[in-house]
């Protein structure tokens, strides 16, 4: 079997997803084609031979309108003879991008292949794609008489099934903050993050290196005096097990931010001189329950985990998208996961979560922790809109 192979990941330092974040100036095709343009870059592959570009981005409507991942393709430089395609399956569509990119090497129909994704929340913010309209149907109201909730609802209805209390909660997010700025002190992101000149909110061109979601000073007991971002009389009377734990503080924050992988057969790696990273162990992808919505990376890993053969135990770090704090440690406690594994450099609590591009962000730091520690195996997981997960099993080389 032909083995798809890793051969570079890169990433833009997180901005703010809000107007005066650090790439809020910068149009979203232009953060995208700054990575796609710096991967080939840096690996000396002439952009002709690159099969074809899989991008993720959910907010797929005005500035990232029209296939963004073809427009920066072009906006990049690239011949007029590279192709590209954009996918969503939500906060997980850079993975699934990666997934179909490694796929089709395996399968034979690419040689090289980029796998991307971007998100300008601060431009394009969430719910604009739905212009304001029902994009669920009548079917959807019928199946679910009730409604289906958004995620934040979701994230309080885990806490409780879990039992996590708010100390818990905010322990875990102030915990992903002063690990990444640890990783950021000691420059490990260094290797994965590429620098970007941008307009700041005073007009003078500066470079971005830096994530700027990262807050080194955030302590639990800062969290605490947080409110309930989701609390409504509404859902208190449908769901009375709820605490309304969820805040600001123990979610993951609105953010903007691009990321690509360089991805090719392992034979094009060697014709042509780059020594490969990792390479793709197993993939797998699941439904759960919709209403719950967030806890499908739990089936999506006991799948993963059934048909690479390995066990919790045979990995050796785990990146689990902290859209909110109750999804990784509700996946941490089915599992009996390490928590010295998970998100060891700090999670999208504190990294940020620019949701087409975390999917590639999450691998590209999940490669260097591997590199770094001298790890085998990763294990890379996130929950997706509508209860939806992907799982990806990276072998470090």
């Amino acid at each position: 079997m032909t083995n798809a192979v890793i051969v570079d990941v890169v990433r833009l330092a997180s901005g703010k997803g809000k107007p005066g974040g650090a790439l809020s100036g910068t149009h979203p095709v232009e953060l995208l084609a700054h990575v796609l343009r710096s991967i080939v870059e840096r690996n000396g592959i002439d952009p002709a031979q690159v099969d074809d570009v899989i991008g993720g981005c959910v907010g797929q409507v005005g500035e990232q309108a029209l296939n963004i991942s073809r427009t920066a393709v072009l906006s990049a430089g690239f011949p007029d003879s590279v192709p590209a395609t954009t996918v969503d399956r939500q906060c997980g569509s850079s993975q699934q991008a990666a997934h179909f990119a490694a796929q089709g090497v395996i399968a034979g129909a690419y040689d090289i292949v980029i796998a991307c994704g971007v998100e300008s929340m601060s431009r394009v913010p969430m719910g604009t794609t739905t212009i304001g309209q029902d994009a669920s149907g009548p079917g959807i109201a019928a199946r679910y008489p009730e409604g289906l909730v958004n995620q934040g609802i979701s994230a309080e209805l885990i806490a409780a099934k879990w039992k996590f209390d708010r100390d818990t909660l905010d322990a875990f997010s102030a915990q992903s903050h002063q690990r990444a700025a640890d990783a950021l002190s000691k420059g490990l992101f260094d290797k994965e993050i590429v620098p970007i000149s941008v307009t700041n909110a005073a007009g003078e061109t500066v470079t971005h290196t830096a994530d700027e979601t990262v807050r080194a000073s955030t302590t639990a007991e800062g969290l605490s005096g947080l409110k309930s971002s989701f609390y409504s009389e509404k859902y208190a009377a449908r769901f009375p097990e709820a605490q309304w734990h969820i805040t600001p503080g123990n979610s993951s924050p609105l953010t903007d931010g691009a990321s690509a992988a360089l991805i090719m057969s392992e034979e094009m790696a060697s014709k042509l001189g780059l020594t490969p990273r990792a390479r793709f162990h197993s993939f797998a992808v699941a439904g759960d329950d919709p209403v719950f919505m967030l806890t499908a990376p739990i089936p999506a890993t006991k799948k993963i985990l059934a048909k690479s053969g390995l066990s919790i135990d045979d990995i050796d770090a785990y990146e689990v998208n902290e859209a909110f704090a109750p999804v990784p440690l509700a996946w941490a406690h089915e599992f009996g996961a390490d928590p010295a594994k998970l998100n060891p450099w700090g999670g999208a609590i504190a990294l940020g979560h620019a949701l087409g591009s975390s999917g590639t962000r999450l691998l590209s730091t999940l490669v260097n922790n591997l590199e770094a520690t001298g790890g085998r195996y990763g294990l890379q997981t996130m929950c997706e809109g509508a209860g939806m997960a992907n799982a990806t099993i990276i072998e470090r080389i």
